[in-house]
């Protein structure tokens, strides 16, 4: 299969993200630079594009834009800590946009090497950096049933969480775990409903990868971060790619927008209420030609919103 990425809702983030053409801006998930390079095409002279990635394969391509344009400039690290690169160049508050795309790359799925695939037999590593943090065959190995049930459950939203969780640790107590073509078969054997279209490892997989790099973590603190770097004005867009990551989206810029929570009839005015997020526009999904040609975007969800003060 081939490791070529195809960068999801490419022309509709863009045209919602960059509204100021010699503004700053951050697309927080660099991947392979599908996103920034639209951006930078978009930008004049004094724009600014901060790319951000765990991956260090996703960095060394952005290390290779940074040589071929002065206006890009790329960080080693997670979306998560947004506001310390904008405090390092002084632009706290000053951003014009922010970009993320949730979720895994092509290349991180299909190089059977990174560990992310069930359908692909490769070490059990999962790990989005791999130069940190534990990987899915050690959590795999030490975390407790009752824990990895938990994650399965929460993170994989999978009904049969307890016995997948028992069948791993039976299987680990006859030789550790070190391969995802050995999961992927004991969790497929630990459910018994089989859903058409669907691989029966699907949701754990899932699982695992959300709790080993700790993604929905990061995205809670990267939203907050988010809202304290944008200018008034600037705009939010988050592309998300399952309904854990989407639903916490909605309900940030849901809070955000409806401002501070007063008991029922207390009088105050509008600019007391501290809104500081509008929404704008509608949940964007991918049209029926993008998912025809990329199978990965129709599970994408798109959400903007427009920082108010």
């Amino acid at each position: 299969m081939s490791d070529q990425h195809i960068t999801v809702l490419l022309q509709e983030a863009v045209d919602a993200l960059v509204s100021n053409v010699d503004g700053i801006y951050v697309d927080g998930t660099f991947g392979r630079g599908g996103h920034s390079r639209l951006v930078l095409d978009q930008l004049g002279p004094q724009g600014q594009l901060v790319g951000i990635d765990k991956d260090p394969t996703a960095i060394a391509e952005g290390q290779a834009l940074e040589q071929a344009d002065a206006r890009f400039s790329i960080e080693h690290g997670s979306f998560a800590q947004l506001r310390s690169y904008m405090d390092a160049r002084g632009w706290d508050g000053q951003v014009d946009g922010v970009l993320v795309d949730l979720g895994v790359s092509s290349p991180q799925l299909d190089v059977a090497e990174r560990g992310f695939s069930f359908l692909n037999d490769g070490p059990l590593d999962m790990r989005m950096d791999t130069t940190s943090g534990i990987s899915a065959e050690q959590w795999v190995n030490t975390t407790d049933e009752t824990e990895i049930a938990r994650v399965l459950k929460v993170y994989g939203e999978e009904r049969f969480a307890k016995r997948m969780a028992r069948a791993i640790v039976k299987a680990r107590e006859e030789a550790p775990i070190t391969r995802t073509g050995r999961l992927a078969n004991i969790v497929a054997e630990a459910n018994p409903a089989w859903e058409k279209g669907k691989h029966p490892a699907t949701r754990a997989f899932q699982a695992i990868r959300i709790e080993v790099n700790n993604e929905l973590g990061d995205l809670e603190s990267f939203l907050d971060q988010a809202l304290e770097v944008l200018r008034p004005g600037g705009r939010l867009v988050v592309i998300s790619f399952h309904s854990l990551e989407d639903r916490m989206v909605k309900r940030f810029i849901r809070h955000h927008e409806r401002g501070q929570d007063v008991p029922a009839g207390l009088p105050l005015m509008e600019s007391q209420l501290n809104r500081r997020l509008k929404s704008i526009g509608k949940a964007v999904k991918a049209k029926s030609g993008e998912v025809n040609a990329n199978q990965r975007s129709r599970s994408a969800v798109m959400r903007v919103a427009e920082k108010l003060q």
